[in-house]
């Protein structure tokens, strides 16, 4: 009778554990749950595979919220030995619709309408530039 007391508690905990490891799954914060109606309107990703992966976004946003900025990037996909980067741009103002590689990353006449650049280079070092910058 005992045994089969411990076979009860011990299943009603291993369902107790999967439902919370589930729950916890489902609800994990991200880019959805920040504030400045973050959306991305061009990406580059290199198509080597087996080197460097270079990623770069363009993203508007509906106010210089800086902390926010700096959390969306973090968000944002990296690989080890990889670069992202994500320029941010405020709504309604004209912001690059494609990204390319290399220095220049898009159009020279959007440069005046960044409001801030978020970089992570191959070691993971992070910084978030706020205009002006090169």
């Amino acid at each position: 009778m005992a045994g089969k007391k411990v076979k009860y508690v011990l299943i009603a905990v291993f369902a107790g554990l999967m439902i919370w490891f589930i729950k916890d799954a489902f609800t994990q914060p991200g880019v959805q749950d920040l504030k400045g109606d973050f959306t991305e309107v061009a990406m580059y990703r290199n198509e080597n595979n087996t080197g460097p992966i270079q990623r770069i976004y363009a993203v508007t946003v509906s106010d210089s919220l800086w902390d926010q900025m700096q959390q969306y990037g973090d968000y944002m996909p990296h690989t080890k030995y990889g670069t992202t980067k994500v320029y941010f741009f405020l709504q309604g103002h004209p912001a690059p619709q494609a990204v390319t590689p290399g220095e220049q990353n898009f159009d020279a006449q959007f440069k005046p309408h960044c409001l801030a650049k978020y970089e992570k280079d191959a070691m993971g070092q992070v910084s978030l530039v706020k205009r002006p910058f090169r």
